[in-house]
């Protein structure tokens, strides 16, 4: 892999917090140093040009960074987004999830995203956009 981290670009018919279709990336890292790491090596001499090619065809971006809370911390083969009604404890609403179900909880908000994203299946199944 280019960034040296598990990763994946979907194509959506409908984003989650948007108007219309358009693109789905998932980068998994450990941590928030991990984080810096593919943030400047995104960007570096080796990647810059894509990046750049990238960003100039993206007509809004929004984003999310989100916390594995339930399940493994793997790129799950479909999504659902979902926001907690604020009555509701994180507990509460995570045992209204199936149990087997992956969940990531929303950490830092880039934009307009859902609290909590759940994950089902295995590996992913949509369509692949290779990040090279």
């Amino acid at each position: 892999m280019l960034l040296e981290v598990e990763s994946a670009c979907f194509w959506v018919e409908q984003l989650p917090f948007g108007d219309g279709p358009g693109y789905e990336d998932w980068y998994l890292v450990e941590d928030w140093q991990g984080l810096g790491e593919l943030n400047a090596a995104a960007v570096d001499a080796r990647l810059k040009g894509g990046h750049d090619r990238a960003a100039g065809m993206a007509a809004e971006g929004w984003g999310g960074i989100y916390a594995s809370v339930r399940g493994p911390a793997a790129i799950p083969a479909e999504a659902t987004w979902k926001y907690k009604p604020r009555e509701k404890s994180t507990a509460e609403f995570l045992a209204g999830i199936e149990e087997q179900a992956p969940v990531w909880q929303r950490q830092m908000v880039l934009g307009p995203a859902p609290e909590f994203c759940i994950g089902a299946g295995g590996p992913p199944r949509r369509s692949v956009v290779p990040l090279s």
